[in-house]
């Protein structure tokens, strides 16, 4: 790609609006998002770095693990009435060669702990 269609170091066609939005969401965290990106910001968890609210393409992920492809994603209530949405979005996460976990704000917020140790196993499953 010639250097006159790239202009930026946007990852798979994000545009300026969705990083705005991704920005947007970083400064107005929720409780659960909050709580989880404190135990994993600084490389807190097995050294490995997250990028919380990281754009990619049309999404913007809730946390990212460049080194492991790994995406977590925290559902709130919404998500119960968007499931379908959910999985196509999943699935094109994945035909990138990405792997998605998902939790409940509520895991988040009552079992910290397991849900720790579940992104610990999925990141060892998928370290290089």
């Amino acid at each position: 790609m010639s250097s006159s269609h790239k202009t930026t170091s946007r990852i798979r066609g994000t545009t300026p609006e969705i990083e705005i939005a991704a920005r947007q969401l970083r400064r107005n965290m929720t409780p659960a998002e909050l709580k989880l990106w404190n135990a994993l910001r600084n490389r807190q968890l097995d050294g490995l770095k997250f990028r919380p609210q990281h754009p990619v393409g049309p999404f913007i992920l809730d946390f990212w693990c460049p080194a492991c492809k790994l995406v977590v994603e925290l559902d709130g209530e919404i998500h119960d009435k968007q499931t379908d949405y959910d999985e196509a979005r999943t699935q094109q996460l994945q035909a990138y060669g990405y792997r998605v976990i998902r939790f409940r704000n509520e895991e988040v917020l009552n079992d910290l702990a397991s849900v720790l140790e579940q992104i610990r196993k999925a990141a060892r499953n998928l370290a290089p």
